[in-house]
């Protein structure tokens, strides 16, 4: 399987996301301010020979530029994308010469989500390979992690994904109270620990999708999660009744519950699929997770 990064831009303007669709590091992220810091990554080095590149920062999953305000990111963002997907495919070694250590250095910060009830717990270090939801204890048996973040009291769900976890609590504590308890457990665990869980797939019939279907699919995995993911949620294909033109979707982590979801789904969602599908969806309904 190809290597294939797409570019995704953020908040910042003068910064890039190069989502790639494979992990390129070993759990662990790099951040260069120069081409002397990137003596352990060629890539880093071939993209700061590039003039209007700041800072490099390579992660398990994507790499996030910044650039000087010489050029638009309009203008060279293709040229980042196929540098990285050629040096990518050729099978060079992103990382070379790291010194392993027993305990990795964690950093922990937090973001606000739209939903008031989530907060977003983000890593530098890959948590899990894939995106895992519990609403309970009782569903987080298997993962030591989510069980121990269940003791908190006021821990209502957990959602993880990749490297951040988005926590939805009870509404019996302020955030302000909360937050550093939290994200000190989450350091400290994750330093000392690796979470290796892969939950037990339950056999099912393979579903033969009609077309309509995977283009839904399509559609929302490259045009949707990616958004929001970035505020702590996930969104999943569930049904597509296309005598109603009737689309569900499963909304998860920050998303679930959010006050501000039903906006998202008519106005974004239900639109895009409207646009881009013509007359075979007339309307998007949610299913909280």
């Amino acid at each position: 399987m190809s290597y294939i990064v797409k570019v995704e831009r953020t908040q910042n303007k003068f910064i890039n996301k190069f989502e790639i669709n494979k992990f390129i590091t070993n759990h662990l992220s790099f951040e260069y301010n120069n081409i002397d810091d990137a003596k352990n990554s060629q890539l880093a080095q071939e993209l700061f020979y590039l003039p209007f590149v700041k800072k490099v920062y390579i992660t398990p999953s994507f790499i996030s530029i910044e650039r000087f305000n010489i050029v638009e990111w309009e203008d060279v963002e293709e040229e980042v994308k196929n540098l990285i997907e050629n040096y990518l495919n050729s099978e060079k070694e992103v990382i070379s010469e790291v010194k392993k250590e027993k305990n990795n250095p964690i950093s922990i910060y937090t973001e606000s989500t739209p939903n008031p009830s989530v907060l977003k717990f983000v890593s530098n270090k890959l948590i899990v390979d894939g995106s895992f939801e519990f609403n309970n204890i009782d569903e987080a048996q298997e993962m030591e992690f989510a069980k121990k973040l269940f003791e908190f009291s006021y821990v209502k769900s957990i959602y993880i994904s990749k490297n951040f976890v988005s926590i939805t609590k009870y509404d019996l504590k302020n955030w302000d109270e909360v937050t550093l308890e939290l994200r000190n457990f989450i350091k400290n665990y994750l330093e000392i620990n690796e979470i290796n869980f892969k939950r037990k797939e339950v056999e099912t019939e393979e579903i033969d999708l009609d077309e309509t279907s995977k283009k839904i699919i399509s559609i929302l995995d490259e045009y949707i999660k990616p958004a929001v993911s970035s505020d702590g949620g996930n969104i999943l294909f569930d049904s597509y009744d296309k005598d109603k033109k009737l689309v569900k979707v499963i909304l998860q982590g920050a998303c679930s519950g959010c006050p501000s979801s039903t906006v998202t789904l008519k106005n974004g969602i239900e639109n895009m699929l409207k646009e881009m599908l013509s007359d075979k969806v007339n309307s998007v309904e949610a299913i909280n997770g």
